[in-house]
């Protein structure tokens, strides 16, 4: 009898669901025959111990799913014989397990790659790229979520005053970073990452070269291979991306001038000036990522590559994570003029739509002068673990590392001598708990340099000192 092989169990999937599958299974395994009718609803239901409606909803996917044929009045029936419908349908589990998926080619190069970085569990001192939680105003940003939470019923569901963020972000732009920027041309999204995804849906076809730093931002690279594009690593000196003289333009150029991510060397005006001459409206883009341009600790922040634009040829791609906490899921573009209704179509098409209650709370901790007063604590404080990174290294692995004392940001370079490989130290390192990157691991081609990215602004100093004495015992 067809209850005897159905055990139903009270457990978080459900008696119908359970239902449906175990007699699915019955059927495609052959145990219930082509033809073979089933029990009525009600006396299943009676013999199972459910409800009546529990057997005929389960008897409705079924037929839903074109496995029994059932009509008002009359029993179901099975229509299906199970070996020939999994032939077909290709539903076996053997065959679902032994099957390889046919991934795209960019989707089969991930694992190539070391991004993110494959062991991001738990944060552990010196792991580059983050900003101290710690030192985040937790309370008033609290507040700020409070009332924009309970400013949701007022606004009405799902509505967000975007013009207040982007106007507040706006004029800290145009102020703090010399950027040329009105609201209208700013767009929110969930992350930098999301903001280079869609320049790259917008502009990028099959086949366009782009130009990367290299060694460079990995996510840059990953972004534009996903729509297509011919990555170029470009090499650096002592100024960041060199200019390729003599070659022809790329539809894309993206940088990191005012920090080159990971070396922290700064672009020079003439070369930043070089490289926009290169572009041309409407052909070669420039994508600047200012992704910690707010940490300058010997001189003011250098103005964005951005603002020198007169053409409307750089996007500005920034982001609130290093800034404040990485919880902060926020970053922003400034495009061009002449794109910006073509990416907030873009935007809402792929659903790259950044959390309405966290751009209001966020406009209001801009608004209140919450966020300028964190950055300019966060700036004597990330140049002071900055230095003491430095001096620990020099007096404990001065023979061993040459350390690159970049002018800002959250991280630094400490270069290996002695034709040291950084990949085998990285994974000493991280056995001991100490969290690094290898230099080698950002190239786009041969590696040129070894090192270990190191980063300081997460980390109070007792910190930073006891990993540096963890790097010297394993080095």
């Amino acid at each position: 009898m067809i209850p005897a092989l159905i055990d139903l169990k009270r457990s978080d999937e459900g008696l119908m669901a359970q239902l449906t599958s175990q007699l699915r299974e019955l059927i495609a395994s052959g145990r219930l025959g082509k033809g073979r009718m089933l029990p009525s609803s009600r006396r299943l239901a009676r013999d199972l111990g459910v409800s009546r409606n529990t057997v005929t909803y389960a008897f409705e996917q079924l037929a839903a799913e074109g496995y029994v044929e059932a009509s008002h009045g009359r029993r179901p029936v099975v229509a299906v014989d199970g070996h020939e419908h999994i032939e077909r349908t290709g539903t076996a589990t053997s065959s679902v397990r032994s099957a390889r998926p046919r991934l795209s080619p960019w989707a089969s190069g991930l694992k190539q790659t070391d991004w993110p970085m494959s062991y991001q569990a738990q944060l552990k001192p010196l792991r580059p790229g983050h900003a101290d939680f710690r030192e985040f105003p937790n309370e008033v940003w609290a507040r700020c979520l409070r009332r924009s939470a309970v400013g949701a019923a007022k606004r009405g569901l799902g509505s967000v005053n975007r013009t207040r963020l982007c106007e507040a972000l706006a004029h800290y732009l145009v102020t703090s970073r010399g950027v040329r920027a009105t609201a209208e041309q700013i767009m929110i999204l969930p992350s930098a990452q999301a903001a280079l995804t869609l320049i790259a849906a917008a502009l990028i076809s099959p086949g366009d070269d782009v130009w990367v730093e290299d060694p460079g931002y990995p996510g840059a690279a990953a972004a534009f291979r996903a729509s297509g594009a011919r990555v170029t690593g470009i090499g650096l000196d002592e100024q960041g991306m060199q200019p390729m003289r003599g070659r022809a333009a790329p539809k894309l150029i993206f940088m990191t001038p005012s920090h080159q991510h990971p070396t922290g060397r700064l672009m020079s005006l003439a070369r930043r000036t070089e490289f926009l001459g290169l572009s041309r409206p409407g052909k070669t883009w420039i994508v600047e990522d200012d992704y910690d341009g707010e940490f300058h600790y010997d001189s003011r922040p250098v103005p964005a590559l951005q603002g020198l634009d007169a053409h409307g040829r750089v996007f500005y791609v920034g982001t609130f994570s290093k800034v404040m906490t990485s919880d902060i899921r926020l970053g922003y573009l400034v495009a061009p003029p002449a794109l910006v209704s073509t990416l907030e179509i873009a935007q809402r098409h792929i659903g790259l739509i950044a959390s309405s209650h966290i751009q209001e709370a966020l406009a209001e901790f801009i608004a209140d002068g919450h966020f300028l007063a964190h950055l300019r604590r966060m700036r004597r404080l990330y140049r002071a673990r900055r230095d003491h990174l430095v001096e620990e290294l020099e007096r404990q692995l001065g023979g061993m590392l040459s350390v690159e004392v970049p002018p800002g940001g959250i991280q630094l370079i400490a270069r290996l001598q002695r034709g040291r490989t950084d990949r085998a130290a990285v994974k000493r390192l991280v056995a001991a708990g100490v969290e690094t990157r290898a230099l080698s691991s950002l190239a786009l081609g041969q590696p040129r340099d070894h090192g270990l990215l190191l980063g300081f602004a997460a980390w109070r100093e007792s910190e930073i000192s006891a990993a540096v004495r963890t790097m010297a015992s394993c080095l």
